[in-house]
């Protein structure tokens, strides 16, 4: 999910370079929403952790 975040914001910075203000404006969003889940899914694992069985 963090590559993903990572392609978003890259895909943001170079249409922002480029001019195209709307599409550069969505892939921030959508890679602001996939960090927001990723660090939220990173917190609910190192709470649970690994369980030994």
């Amino acid at each position: 999910m963090l590559r993903w975040t990572v392609t978003f914001v890259i895909l943001a910075i170079i249409a922002a370079v480029f001019g195209f203000g709307g599409i550069a404006e969505g892939a921030a969003s959508i890679a602001k929403i996939l960090f927001f889940i990723f660090l939220v899914l990173l917190v609910i694992s190192l709470i649970t952790g690994r369980k030994k069985i």
